[in-house]
């Protein structure tokens, strides 16, 4: 696993500075958030916003992303309605996932065509935020080798899959706060048969504050996207 320390970006010093944004949402259906970013990715690409994060969490549901199997699916459609847990398919990228209750979800809509088009740089700058949160928790997290994510140990916290049209990104990150885990053992989390999850209160042996995360994530969202590209949002 390598540490955020391992890790710099770029600089771009012809560019002005953007001024990304966040918006908190609390909890809102999936599918409901779905029609959310398209929203957000129109807006973007017409240039009326800026770089936005969308923080929210969902009521229980797994999605199956594009390169998913439906064979990670442990649990029947039958258990998965006895708890509670809708199933979806969805456009974006990575395998197979839970959302739910004590999960910050963050979606990005960014715009890459002013940060050069670099799709695996975006995937380390969107971990990164997600490791800088967690420091500000005394928690040391960073990336596994060929495994997008954010790790603590051997142990995944938060899962990344994202979409990207017209060189505008969607989808992201879903940061475990206090998610009951057993969830997860009703599907093989993103395909990995071979890693855990965890989450903060896990790590932390605790509660955990929601809007405290959500805090940190906002400022790491700010300091890591912010100064970067060309803003034409007046």
């Amino acid at each position: 696993m390598t540490t955020s320390a391992a890790y710099s970006r770029p600089t771009h010093s012809s560019a002005r500075p953007t001024v990304p944004t966040v918006e908190r949402l609390g909890s809102v259906p999936y599918r409901l958030a779905w029609d959310l970013q398209r929203d957000r990715v129109a807006r973007r690409a017409a240039g009326t916003i800026p770089d936005t994060l969308i923080l929210l969490s969902h009521p229980p549901v797994v999605t199956l992303g594009r390169r998913g199997s439906i064979d990670h699916l442990r649990g029947s459609r039958a258990e998965l309605e006895r708890r509670g847990v809708e199933f979806l398919e969805t456009d974006r990228g990575g395998g197979i996932t839970f959302h739910g209750p004590g999960q910050i979800v963050g979606y990005a809509i960014v715009d890459l065509a002013r940060r050069d088009r670099d799709l695996h740089r975006f995937l380390r700058d969107l971990e990164e935020v997600v490791i800088r949160a967690l420091a500000t928790f005394g928690l040391s997290a960073g990336r596994d080798p060929g495994l997008t994510g954010v790790w603590v140990g051997d142990t995944k916290v938060a899962a990344i899959g994202i979409r990207v049209s017209r060189w505008i990104t969607h989808h992201g990150f879903a940061l475990n706060v206090d998610t009951d885990l057993s969830f997860f053992d009703l599907i093989v989390p993103c395909g990995i048969g071979d890693r855990g999850v965890t989450s903060m209160a896990e790590l932390l042996g605790g509660p955990v504050r929601r809007a405290r995360v959500e805090d940190a994530l906002e400022t790491a969202f700010v300091e890591t996207f912010g100064g970067r590209g060309e803003e034409d949002v007046p």
